[in-house]
């Protein structure tokens, strides 16, 4: 004969455990009631295994998984996302020249910048055009002083040489026969 499993199997009506102070007491029928379906349904599925909690692994290939802080798949700023564009592609001198460029007045001055405008920046080399020989002769001269205010401006050794060219000299070439070391009309043209 086997033992009673409980006081109930064996007759016996013991007394219930005595509650802690502070707890609400609970329907002990819907306790067992719960506990015999949790073991009907544990019996149907063959056992039910323990959900095992794994740690999320960042993918293989380089994607980035999301989280609660930022990132920088979240939305930017337009500006941040130039300015990143910028300094990743190497364009932030090209683009800082270019601003220059745009005021070139407010740097050189109105009335040079009437007659002297800047053509191209390549390899810390600005080139300047004037409209006339006389104008060009004036920039040269005022060419240190000049280097110094787009340095100021663009940082230091940003334009290290200012390249000064005269005017577009029109072509004397007519025809089909020309002489060879002519100078043309002799007029002003650099």
């Amino acid at each position: 004969m086997s033992e009673p499993r409980n006081s109930s199997e064996s007759g016996f009506e013991s007394e219930p455990a005595p509650e802690p102070p502070g707890e609400t007491e609970h329907d002990k029928q819907g306790l067992d009631l719960a506990k015999s379906l949790a073991g009907r349904l544990k019996a149907a599925n063959g056992g039910i295994k323990p959900v095992k909690r794994t740690r999320r692994r960042p993918r293989v290939d380089g994607a980035q998984i999301s989280s609660a802080r930022p990132d920088d798949r979240d939305p930017q700023k337009l500006t941040n996302t130039l300015g990143r564009l910028m300094r990743d592609q190497g364009w932030e001198v090209d683009v800082a020249v270019h601003g220059v460029m745009a005021r070139w007045p407010s740097i050189v001055g109105p009335e040079m910048a009437e007659h002297c405008t800047p053509e191209s920046y390549q390899d810390t080399e600005l080139t300047v055009r004037t409209s006339s020989t006389a104008w060009a002769t004036q920039l040269k001269l005022l060419a240190p002083d000049l280097v110094r205010r787009l340095n100021a401006e663009l940082g230091d050794g940003t334009v290290t040489r200012v390249n000064v060219q005269g005017p577009h000299t029109p072509s004397w070439r007519k025809g089909p026969r020309t002489v060879r070391g002519g100078r043309g009309p002799r007029d002003t043209y650099g």
